[in-house]
Order: C-alpha cells, then sequence, then structure tokens
C-alpha cells in the first residue's frame, strides 16, 4: 500500500516475497556469519545462489546493528544489504538503538552506493523475538527520519510476510 502525503510518498509498505522485488537493494535479516539461516536470512541466500555464500564468506561476519553490501547475484534485486537485528531480550540491553542502527546503516550504505530503491524485511521480529509493534515503530520512524533529511534512496519498500505484519506497519506509519 502506498502512503498518501510527503514524506509518506516515498515509502511502501506491501505484503509478499522480498527475493521476488526487482529494486536496486533488498535487506537480508542476517545472523551475524553471514553465512545463512533460516526464514528471510535462508530465503534470500536461496534465491541468489551459491555465489552469495562464497562471497559472504569474505566478509569476516556483521556485528549487530551494522549493514554490508553484496551484490544479489541471482536474484532480481541488483545488492543485498545485510543487517544483523538484536534477539530480543526485555528491551532494557539496547535493542532499540540496535534496531534502529540496522536501518541507518542499511539507508547509509544504499545513500553512499547511489541506490534509489531498498526494501527492508520486518528485521529481528523473527526467530529473534522483537515485539511486532516496537519493532514496526522503530523501523518507520527511523526511515522516516532519514528520508526527512536525505534524498536518497527515493523508494523505500516494507514487505511484510503476514497481512498480521502489514497491518502493525500501517498502524505504524499512521502514527
Amino acid at each position: 500500500m502506498q502512503a498518501e502525503s510527503g514524506l509518506n510518498q516515498r515509502i511502501e509498505i506491501i505484503t509478499g516475497d522480498i527475493t521476488s522485488l526487482t529494486v536496486d537493494a533488498i535487506v537480508n535479516a542476517a545472523n551475524s556469519s553471514l553465512l545463512g539461516g533460516g526464514g528471510v536470512d535462508g530465503a534470500i541466500h536461496r534465491a541468489a545462489g551459491p555465489e552469495l555464500l562464497e562471497y559472504c564468506r569474505n566478509l569476516n561476519g556483521c556485528p549487530t546493528g551494522e549493514a554490508k553490501l553484496t551484490p544479489g547475484f541471482k536474484l532480481k534485486a541488483h545488492h543485498v544489504l545485510h543487517t544483523v537485528g538484536p534477539v530480543w531480550r526485555g528491551g532494557q540491553n539496547g535493542e532499540a538503538k540496535l534496531l534502529a542502527n540496522c536501518y541507518l546503516n542499511c539507508l547509509s550504505l544504499a545513500k553512499e552506493n547511489a541506490l534509489t530503491s531498498i526494501a527492508f524485511p520486518a528485521i529481528s521480529t523473527g526467530v529473534y523475538g522483537y515485539p511486532l509493534v516496537q519493532a514496526t515503530q522503530i523501523a518507520i520512524n527511523t526511515v522516516k527520519s532519514w528520508l526527512s533529511e536525505h534524498k536518497q534512496p527515493e523508494k523505500v519498500i516494507f514487505v511484510c510476510f503476514s497481512d498480521a505484519v502489514e497491518s502493525a506497519y500501517l498502524q505504524a506509519l499512521a502514527d
């Protein structure tokens, strides 16, 4: 769904398969090894092909909250931005700052590499257990703040894996 006004025109919320999007970059909610895993991470590695794993072997992992850029290989997306979200430990261990940093570091890499469109999954809301409502509020607020100060990327898509996740993003965007 396309939002209606101002900065929100640069934000789109959809339900679908992030690996099927034709964008400059998709974001991988990776583990710190960057060598594949379950959920979105596994799906991206499978869709990109074995070249992605080989490329990631030379990146020496990625700390939580940071991001690294790779080619998209067999994906429709030209690039993959790998970021490691925080594991939810009750909210008193810097999780919110680390999650916001995931978005900020991906957006910064997108800007540095002149990427005009980027698609994010719901980082940390799967096996890492981040509460959905809090995670979507951080995602939307962080991206809107970035977009208010930067021209790139021109389009940010939040790709939801279910209607419930899409509803949480739409509510966060409306707030």
